[in-house]
């Protein structure tokens, strides 16, 4: 007997049983008796059998591992996100594979195609910043890999994505600073390219047309998500001879840019300018200028929905052309009232 790797033909040699019996008794087969399943699953611990996991897959065709594409691990709301990744897979007995994209198209690609030559079982990826096409990801679904899109998805039907009402969340957002006396709003968006974005400006442009106010870009700027970017798009706003009273920043990673910008240049902030955020991070209790308000995303249960959504694509639980979009709610999150008119 092998001393580090015990067979299933050992097992059946010690207890004079066929092989395809310990097998089915290690599998829980209804025609093996429960006396035999105690005393095969009973050796097996003393002998310490462990399944091959290439042998399974070869019978199968299965690996019971999930790739996890995302921008960035370093980011708290991508930590997050795969915590509650991981946590769903573990409930279903798969183990994840990771990957960062950096926010590089051709790295994200490179990670995918990896993830492919792994065989996983299915793909759950959130898109970096600069992806424009996902051709080659529908290539791989074809090929017979689902895949899920969460936070970062695209904008067509014909994908599964799990994703926050941003739109609707935007409104929300305006409503709230409008209701408090703010008139002169202001957005830092995101890359024009990615879906939230432009749900971003969509949802702004209508809460502000709503309000019978005007919709004046010269109070919207963009940000590519460098603090750079974000230092110039404020730069530009405090620049403006009748500049905002409030600023709403795509995530808190650029609110704490574009406050720690307007800081520096004399303004007392959530006095003199209003910011408000998206993500609800924990990062900004820890701040010196966390945002008046932000938006709840659940980066964590996003994450476990992302998983779910991924085990019934596996399963094929509906037709071939039927696409699982899932919503999960958001919440406007008040941070403090100091400050608030």
């Amino acid at each position: 007997m092998s001393a580090n790797h015990p067979t299933i033909k050992e097992i059946a040699l010690r207890l004079n049983v066929s092989i395809s019996t310990v097998s089915r008794a290690l599998h829980d087969h209804p025609r093996i008796g429960i006396k035999t399943k105690e005393r095969v699953k009973e050796l097996a611990r003393e002998m310490k059998y462990e399944p091959n996991a290439q042998a399974i897959f070869f019978k199968q065709q299965k690996t019971a591992v999930i790739g996890v594409v995302l921008p960035s691990i370093k980011e708290e709301f991508f930590s997050q996100a795969i915590s509650g990744i991981e946590a769903a897979a573990t409930q279903y007995d798969y183990t994840i594979l990771f990957g960062q994209s950096h926010d590089d198209p051709a790295i994200e690609k490179r990670v995918i195609e990896s993830m492919k030559r792994q065989r996983v079982d299915g793909i759950i990826i959130s898109l970096s910043k600069n992806t424009n096409k996902i051709s080659y990801l529908k290539e791989i679904e074809t090929a017979g890999i689902p895949i899920v899109f969460f936070d970062r998805v695209p904008d067509q039907p014909d994908v599964h994505k799990v994703y926050c009402d941003i739109y609707k969340s935007t409104i929300d957002m305006v409503n709230w600073l409008y209701s408090r006396g703010y008139r002169k709003i202001a957005m830092i968006n995101g890359p024009a390219n990615l879906t939230a974005s432009r749900e971003r400006l969509e949802g702004y442009k209508q809460a502000l047309s709503q309000k019978k106010m005007k919709v004046d870009m010269r109070y919207f700027e963009t940000t590519d998500l460098t603090k750079e970017g974000t230092t110039t798009a404020m730069k530009k706003l405090l620049s403006l001879k009748n500049g905002p009273t409030a600023v709403i920043s795509f995530n808190d990673y650029v609110h704490m840019d574009a406050t720690q910008y307007a800081h520096m240049q004399g303004i007392n902030i959530n006095k003199d300018i209003a910011f408000v955020s998206y993500s609800n991070l924990s990062i900004t209790d820890y701040t010196a200028f966390p945002p008046l308000l932000s938006v709840e995303q659940y980066p964590y249960g996003q994450g476990e929905q992302a998983m779910e959504t991924i085990i019934r694509a596996m399963k094929g639980e509906h037709e071939k052309d039927f696409f699982y979009h899932e919503e999960v709610p958001t919440t406007l999150v008040i941070h403090g009232t100091n400050h608030i008119r």
